[in-house]
């Protein structure tokens, strides 16, 4: 499918050997290549969502590992910052090893005036984005993260789930009057993302 074909190769993903060093790469952008589809693919965020996380906004809370989506980092459509736990298989593929090893601040950018965090974090979902379609992961006429969004939503209703509990994980505003009544706790999202299965991917390396 479209999906395992993208993970393949963002999990996968090596940087062109450059030999002048300014040439070269960033790190951010090496590493954004690498973990933004499968965050997108776990938690339907948008790119630029993700490309503004940083590494104080992966926690650990009661035995499970927690992203927070915040305007702090860079912005948030609905203008609310909101947690999403995180899916097995990215723990598994070593995210948090990834995020651990990385120092304080933006993980997929290197602004580290807040002023310049959503610019930054938009550019760097945009080099994504251009890196699937010039590989031709996608079509040149398809938002590739975006995809990951109805993919999610998609799979969270054939599950059963309340557009509820979806919206509050993807970050939709309410659409009912009734949406303001009550919280959307973090174990009525882990119910949805422990439910969700894990992509075939035994052709990554390594």
């Amino acid at each position: 499918t479209e999906a395992k074909r993208i993970l393949d190769a963002s999990l996968s993903y090596r940087p062109a050997e450059v030999s002048n060093p300014s040439n070269r790469e960033s790190s951010h952008i090496t590493s954004a290549k690498r973990w933004l589809p499968l965050l997108c693919a776990f938690s339907g965020a948008r790119p630029a969502e993700i490309a503004q996380l940083r590494k104080k906004d992966i926690r650990e809370e009661g035995g499970r590992w927690i992203l927070r989506i915040t305007p702090e980092a860079g912005s948030v459509k609905t203008g609310e910052f909101r947690d999403v736990p995180l899916h097995r298989q990215v723990i598994e593929l070593g995210f948090i090893d990834f995020v651990k090893g990385t120092a304080d601040g933006a993980l997929f950018h290197r602004a580290t005036d807040p002023k310049k965090f959503l610019s930054s974090a938009q550019n760097t979902a945009g080099r994504v984005a251009t890196w699937l379609n010039t590989s031709g992961l996608v079509p040149d006429n398809v938002q590739p993260h975006y995809g990951w969004r109805h993919r999610f939503k998609t799979q969270g209703r054939e599950l059963g789930v309340s557009d509820r509990v979806l919206d509050a994980i993807q970050g939709h505003p309410g659409k009912k009057a009734a949406d303001d009544y009550g919280d959307v706790t973090i174990a009525a999202k882990l119910r949805l993302i422990d439910a969700l299965p894990s992509y075939d991917l035994s052709d990554v390396p390594a």
